[in-house]
């Protein structure tokens, strides 16, 4: 009987294209990604937020290296990073609107590194690189903005989540797409 039901069970789940078991499947999705992947990720990331979608194009680097610092590299210049220096740092070639980041979580965080922190007054957290660490304070800025936002020159460790690590270029558009399609609806997540 118990081979039955769950024969049963899984013919609605995976063979089945009644409505009820769209909604079941995508409900059991959600389930096991927010409760059972999410998590797990968060232990082995040591990250509270393992995973964010990029949702800005503020470190965008059009074109290839040289371009960028053609545009852009006289204020990192003027903030004592040379060409050179840059483009040791992780994700020297910034990432794209969309793209989905790994962050890790840890204690010690150095110029050049891209850490996720979170503003007072936003909902949303910023992915910004670190441009300068001066008495336990990190001044960020996004590559491809022109200048630092004002949110970014007195960061403070505890608004820190964690150091990108990873890349998954463009998947996160799934998130994006699905988050405007719930707004015209007038649900905000």
């Amino acid at each position: 009987m118990a081979k039955s039901l769950i024969k049963k069970i899984w013919h609605f789940l995976w063979e089945s294209d009644s409505p009820a078991s769209w909604l079941i499947c995508l409900a059991l999705a959600f389930i096991i990604v927010k409760f059972i992947f999410f998590p797990l990720l968060s232990m082995v990331f040591a990250s509270a937020l393992p995973m964010v979608v990029v949702e800005s194009t503020s470190m965008v680097h059009e074109g290839n290296f040289e371009s960028f610092w053609t545009n852009f590299g006289e204020f990192y210049f003027d903030m004592d990073i040379s060409k050179d220096e840059f483009s040791e740092f992780p994700l020297k070639n910034g990432f794209n609107k969309g793209d989905i980041m790994v962050i890790q979580g840890r204690d010690d965080y150095k110029v050049g590194e891209v850490i996720v922190f979170r503003v007072p007054y936003q909902s949303t957290p910023i992915i910004h690189r670190i441009i300068k660490i001066e008495n336990g304070r990190y001044s960020t800025k996004g590559d491809h903005n022109p200048y630092q936002l004002s949110c970014e020159n007195d960061t403070k460790k505890d608004q820190i989540i964690g150091r990108a690590i990873g890349r998954i270029p463009l998947l996160g558009y799934v998130k994006l797409a699905a988050v405007e399609f719930l707004r015209i609806f007038g649900i905000r997540i």
